[in-house]
């Protein structure tokens, strides 16, 4: 899996398949060197424990969805997109964008400016765009771009090119921005995590999923550590790097040196990001037909298992949103 099922044992986080998160993507709009799009998957429809279609309700009203934006290196935000659902009324829902800067965008104060206001959800397969304050803003089901043998990574890794991923569906939210959005300098780190309420009146707000770079959170994160991982900061990421280390000595057989100094490149889990560069994952954001299995899995094994045998989904668009009509998969 990508970033799906990363709540324990391939569950969802907290349960709610609407908070887990899928992809982050992050490239420079095709023909426009001054735009960029980043687009945040979440709510896989289809899981795999228990097996079965999740829920057909897109996003969680309860919840917010945050795109996390580091300019200075200090993997602290600096800018954050924040995104606001509606509850789902008469088959409808809707999307508020509000883009929060400086100390705000760090934690979860602030309104910050509104970019977008109750743009429609898409829940068929005709996407409704909205553009707004120099913004293009799509959220609503769409075909998962992520290509994976998922049922051969939990064989042992024995993959036979299967691609789990190749009729489900995700709920995205993808947003067109002009680059000086991302700040004065080029060079940022992403990130982005979903949020509910903490329980108890006035206890303001839980982290439930987080993460960026592809993988990690399901293969690296694991027993208690889990919810220290979900829960935490990119500038925290340090107190992983044991954890990470002995996972890659058990799947890979690195020697401990070799081990602590690949999981020292795995983190902290942030996609960097320059506008000025193609999009190539893991050096400069993440394309929609980047093959990260192909990346990923021989890092894991060191070097003994080398790809899935899938290849990228055919059903992309050539247009914002990019990402393909939905199968369905959603409605059971």
């Amino acid at each position: 899996m990508s970033h799906h099922y990363s709540g324990p044992e391939f569950t969802s986080p907290h349960g709610d398949a609407r908070l887990d998160l899928c992809d982050l993507f992050a490239f420079p709009k095709p023909g426009d060197t001054s735009t960029s799009v980043l687009i945040m998957d979440a709510h896989p429809s289809v899981g795999v424990n228990p097996p079965g279609p999740t829920t057909p309700e897109p996003f969680a009203p309860e919840a917010i969805y945050e795109l996390k934006i580091d300019t200075d290196g200090d993997y602290v935000a600096d800018i954050a997109y924040r995104v606001r659902f509606s509850s789902v009324g008469g088959n409808n829902q809707t999307a508020t964008v509000r883009r929060v800067t400086g100390p705000d965008a760090a934690g979860i104060d602030g309104d910050g400016e509104l970019v977008v206001e109750d743009a429609p959800v898409s829940l068929g397969s005709d996407p409704t765009i909205v553009e707004s304050n120099g913004h293009r803003f799509f959220a609503g089901w769409r075909s998962d771009p992520f290509f994976f043998d998922a049922g051969g990574a939990l064989n042992d890794l024995t993959f036979t090119g299967d691609d789990f991923f190749a009729d489900k569906d995700v709920c995205s939210i993808a947003l067109e921005i002009p680059n000086d959005a991302l700040g004065s300098t080029p060079g940022v780190n992403l990130w982005h995590r979903t949020l509910v309420r903490s329980e108890g009146a006035g206890s303001g707000w839980t982290q439930a999923d987080r993460g960026a770079r592809t993988q990690q959170s399901v293969f690296f994160s694991r027993g208690e550590e889990k919810a220290a991982y979900l829960g935490g900061e990119p500038a925290d990421d340090g107190r992983f790097v044991d954890g990470f280390a002995h996972a890659l000595e058990q799947a890979g057989g690195y020697s401990p040196k070799e081990a602590r100094e690949v999981a020292g490149h795995m983190l902290p889990d942030v996609i960097r990001y320059d506008y000025r560069e193609p999009a190539r994952y893991p050096d400069n954001g993440r394309a929609l037909t980047d093959d990260v299995p192909d990346y990923f899995l021989p890092l894991l094994t060191n070097g003994k298992v080398t790809g899935d045998g899938v290849d990228a989904h055919t059903d992309l668009l050539d247009e914002f949103p990019y990402l393909g009509p939905p199968h369905g998969s959603y409605e059971g």
